[in-house]
């Protein structure tokens, strides 16, 4: 049967169906243009038309950033589908690079700027390469004595006939700088001396480095006193005034904001160690006028609470943070009750990496286990402890270590109810798998030496289980038992493996054993065996997790895990 002269006519005026174009590339470039192209509706010729001269521009200026500057891009009908079939062509290759650094450069600075180009000959050109190789060039002039380097020309010559980028760098180092005087502003309530008790680094006369300025502004956004700090060097970029030894003199700039030295939080939470517990702190960063800090407050859990009070002063000139304070506490954790007042001192030192703990405190404890006589235990205590941790990312226990020890002890001579020695010593490691899999290993050892446990506060003796501890049994329920209690013993052994695979960047699933357990006799040793499965969630605060603990000891299941919520 044949149309009709009128039918045809008819069906030709007619709009064709619109359709979405598919894109149809080498697997290399697709994912790119899929990201970047924005493919519409097209219909009829026109905008079949419109739509191939406007693809033909965008991806040329794509793929020209990853080395492609001869593409072919082409629309056509394949069935019912639009294809819009791209081919990159060949890709072009780093020719020649002549990179140039002006100014005054001790040879080996020179060589070793040179040798650490990151876009050698041979290697495929992309904008993002070379926009990164220049920076880091440029970076590494500014990092060391170049306050006022900068990139004089950069040029990236394309031939694309013969697949080729030749790239032309030109550097200007500028004069050598020192470090001059700080200069200060934003201060209001506090006095420019405060600032100089936090600066470690920056030392008038000394050559500039930009790390040194870097480490200033950390160690200042990091105290209560400030909301905002800005550190930099105020150079000059023309300056070619410099003293007989080829140094300029800059000062450095500290524009600093107060914060507000009021604060007043309130907050709630839950942990499987304590139970539900809500809190309410007040600090001040301006006690008496004088740059003390004030921290106070109570917290209410189910197993524990506390009121407390200390103080902390600047640091001196030898970077030593010293603190007073004050706290009462009661607890009744596994029918051992305690209500405990104590008063002490501390000095905090940094060496590097490695924290320096002293202190000295006194306390009066009540003790009472359920089924047997209540006891007070009194003791002055002299404390010393030392934390070493070495992380990429202190909150991402996947890859760092830690070292922890503490050392401490009372004496019948210096009001203490018995003499006693406290060492204790704790480790973890991680230790990362590829890029979704991860070992986490720790274990603690502990040892009070004395000659019994009677008379000794229980922050001196050991007790294990809980979600930091051997999960599968109940938060300090591993321990001596003394009537229907649980108490500290003289004797502290944990270990725990933990294997975690990460499903996605956020959410992760573990396996884990530990075992342990805290006993007053070497020779009753018996470590208590939990093992489970559980979730690992990256917050902003580090890993959180949720554990399925089996104890093995007791026959029982336990679910651990800890969650707070500020408002």
């Amino acid at each position: 049967m044949h149309k009709s002269p009128v039918l045809a006519a008819l069906l030709l005026a007619l709009p064709a169906a619109a359709a979405v174009p598919q894109l149809q590339a080498p697997e290399e470039v697709r994912e790119m243009l899929s990201r970047y192209l924005e493919f519409g509706e097209v219909s009829d010729a026109p905008a079949q038309a419109a739509f191939e001269r406007r693809m033909q521009r965008e991806v040329a200026k794509l793929l020209a950033t990853e080395g492609y500057f001869s593409p072919h891009v082409v629309l056509r009908q394949h069935g019912d589908e639009l294809l819009l079939a791209v081919l990159p062509g060949p890709r072009s290759l780093i020719g020649s690079v002549h990179i140039e650094i002006v100014g005054d450069l001790d040879p080996e600075r020179r060589e070793s700027l040179l040798r650490a180009w990151k876009l050698p000959a041979g290697q495929p050109f992309r904008q993002a390469d070379w926009d990164e190789a220049k920076q880091a060039l440029l970076a590494e002039l500014l990092a060391v004595d170049y306050a006022a380097a900068r990139l004089q020309e950069s040029r990236a010559e394309v031939d694309p006939e013969a697949r080729r980028v030749d790239l032309t760098v030109v550097a200007t180092s500028g004069p050598r700088y020192r470090f001059g005087e700080l200069q200060i502003s934003g201060l209001k309530r506090y006095s420019e001396d405060l600032v100089g008790r936090f600066n470690r680094s920056v030392k008038p006369g000394e050559p500039y480095r930009e790390e040194k300025l870097l480490a200033l502004q950390v160690a200042l956004q990091g105290t209560a006193y400030f909301s905002s700090v800005s550190v930099m060097l105020e150079h000059d970029d023309n300056s070619t005034a410099a003293s007989a030894d080829g140094w300029v003199s800059a000062p450095v700039r500290v524009q600093l904001r107060e914060r507000s030295p009021y604060q007043l939080s309130f907050g709630a939470g839950y942990s499987t160690n304590t139970g539900a517990r809500v809190e309410t702190a007040y600090r001040s960063s301006d006690l008496f006028g004088r740059a003390w800090e004030l921290h106070t407050g109570v917290r209410i859990e189910q197993l524990r609470q506390t009121a407390y009070a200390d103080v902390f002063f600047p640091p001196d000139d030898e970077q030593r943070r010293d603190g007073v304070g004050t706290a009462v506490e009661h607890s009744d954790i596994e029918n051992l009750g305690i209500r405990r007042f104590a008063v002490g001192a501390t000095r905090l030192q940094q060496f590097g990496s490695i924290e320096q703990r002293l202190g000295i405190n006194w306390q009066e404890e009540q003790q009472s286990p359920q089924g047997s006589p209540s006891t007070t235990a009194r003791a002055l205590t002299a404390q010393l402890g030392w934390i070493w941790r070495h992380a990429r990312d202190p909150l991402d226990p996947a890859e760092g270590i830690s070292l922890q020890l503490q050392l401490g002890g009372g004496s019948k001579a210096l009001l203490s109810d018995q003499d006693f020695f406290r060492t204790y010593l704790r480790y973890s490691q991680g230790i990362p798998l590829g890029a979704s899999d991860a070992l986490l290993f720790r274990g603690e050892l502990g040892v009070t030496f004395a000659p019994s446990a009677q008379g000794i506060p229980q922050d001196f003796l050991f007790r294990a289980g809980g979600s930091n501890s051997v999960r599968g049994y109940a938060y300090q329920s591993l321990g001596v038992k003394q009537g229907e209690a649980t108490v500290g013993g003289r004797y502290l052994a944990t270990l725990s493996g933990e294997y975690t695979h990460w499903i996605n960047p956020t959410w992760g699933a573990a396996v884990f054993v530990d075992a342990g357990n805290a006993v007053d006799d070497r020779q009753a040793v018996d470590l208590a065996v939990g093992y489970g499965v559980g979730a690992r969630w990256r917050s902003p605060a580090g890993p959180l997790g949720i554990d399925l603990a089996y104890g093995q000891r007791e026959g029982k299941l336990r679910l651990d895990f800890s969650l707070a919520i500020p408002f």
